[in-house]
């Protein structure tokens, strides 16, 4: 996702055309394992606990704009936390937005803001019912615990570059004014551009060098070379604002490189991503476990499919090399139904159908099934299975934008699902997301991070 007028979703091209092997349909009906309803989250959430020894549990989407998808990802969570000790919730979002959840549901103080929580496109994304209800339970989870063992929650994104730049600031104005004042002085050639940083990137790009690099560079130097003095304040916020002085260098080059090609700018916003959970890993000790909420994009292992093929890497790829078994990757998807998106960039919310899917996708394969709701699970024992499922065939994505006119070329591309995700977890019939309106929730207080 991004706030800039380009689409940053992953380039994906479809090729060829493949049949549905019947022995696939006979296997998928065998094998995946019907899933109680989402109205029984307990029940549902227990069918996960096969997953309960990981170190990460990467929790994917097909479309960004799925009731299901959040709910079912919600109700594996609670499991994952109540019964299995996981201790950091980490999303697809900004930095600063998670943090005002993360106040929240760990009964923070409240700090000052520049701007409103989750207003840039696309604001349903995380401003919705499905989403506000998880972090209602996890505030009141965390409340009888002490605070270190209370489950945090963290945005992974690249695309902060004003509120970044305000809460490294912010914070050095605090605790040291001296370099406060330098900071100011490193970030001043980018002040001008936070609040559109495409434009920066267009005249960065006419340049052979970039004198804002190096003084990102330089300015998150500093604040790890006088980590132990700051840690004497209040290590929570040290390493709050470590991370967004992180996010401030990273923005910066994906800005400059954004119109290089796809690849590049894609790269390293996942490496951003992956960088960030490690950190949060380390921060929150040995013993810390993190169930990650993002698309499918992000989630399955990008060489399994047409991403890596064009040289593409993503966060449940970097998870897989680092972590080996000790990371799953489950993917979730429908057929049909309705789902929150786009027409075109920054364009206005839209409830819009989706199609069936095409006779040659995975989809497909699990509507020949005839399961309206499975978990599938080819890690152990189930070598048949997993070798249907490694042959190519087409899949679909679909982020914030859906075009359903050009659905072939927009949204469906190719892969090898048996080495693109460890299990799969399938809806036939979903619906959209219910956004929240702009009105404060009666009887939630001020520090709820979606009263606008």
């Amino acid at each position: 996702m991004g706030t800039t007028s380009m689409i940053v979703e992953p380039p994906f091209h479809a090729t060829g055309s493949h049949k549905i092997p019947e022995a696939l349909v006979t296997a998928l009906r065998e094998q995946s394992e019907p899933l109680p309803p989402l109205e029984e989250p307990e029940s549902f959430g227990a069918f996960f606990d096969r997953f309960a020894d990981a170190r990460v549990v990467l929790l994917g989407e097909a479309t960004h704009g799925t009731s299901e998808f959040y709910r079912a990802r919600a109700a594996i969570t609670r499991r994952l936390i109540e019964h299995h000790g996981f201790t950091i919730v980490a999303v697809e979002a900004d930095w600063p937005d998670g943090s005002r959840i993360d106040d929240y549901v760990r009964h923070h103080a409240p700090r000052p803001w520049r701007n409103p929580s989750f207003t840039r496109f696309p604001t349903w994304m995380w401003r919705n019912e499905e989403v506000a209800a998880f972090v209602r339970w996890l505030h009141h989870h965390n409340e009888p615990l002490p605070g270190e063992r209370r489950v945090s929650f963290h945005g992974l994104d690249i695309y902060s570059l004003d509120e970044s730049i305000h809460a490294v600031l912010a914070y050095l104005d605090k605790v040291d004014p001296e370099a406060a004042a330098s900071a100011r002085q490193r970030y001043a050639r980018l002040v001008q551009w936070q609040h559109n940083p495409a434009l920066y990137g267009r005249a960065a790009g006419r340049q052979t060098h970039s004198a804002s690099e190096d003084a990102v560079v330089a300015q998150l130097r500093d604040l790890l070379r006088n980590r132990l003095r700051y840690l004497q304040h209040d290590g929570e916020a040290w390493f709050d604002a470590a991370q967004n002085a992180r996010i401030v260098r990273a923005a910066e080059q994906y800005y400059r490189i954004m119109y290089r090609g796809a690849n590049e700018s894609w790269n390293l916003r996942d490496r951003h991503m992956f960088g960030t959970l490690q950190a949060l890993l380390a921060h929150r000790g040995d013993a810390a476990k993190a169930v990650v909420w993002a698309h499918n994009s992000h989630v399955g292992n990008a060489a399994a499919t047409t991403m890596g093929w064009e040289g593409q890497f993503n966060i449940g790829e970097l998870c897989r090399m680092a972590h080996g078994d000790e990371a799953i990757l489950l993917g979730f998807s429908t057929d049909r139904g309705t789902v929150a998106a786009a027409s075109d960039w920054d364009g206005e919310l839209e409830i819009k159908t989706v199609r069936p899917a095409r006779p040659d996708s995975y989809e497909h394969a699990f509507v020949r099934a005839g399961l309206p709701r499975t978990l599938t699970d080819w890690r152990h024992g189930r070598s048949t299975l997993r070798g249907h499922l490694r042959a190519p065939l087409r899949e679909r994505a679909i982020g914030v934008i859906y075009r359903p006119e050009s659905e072939l070329s927009s949204h469906y591309f190719e892969s090898s699902l048996a080495e693109q995700f460890d299990a799969w977890v399938w809806f036939e019939q979903t619906r959209a997301v219910t956004p929240l309106g702009h009105a404060h929730p009666q009887g939630i207080p001020e520090t709820w991070p979606f009263g606008l």
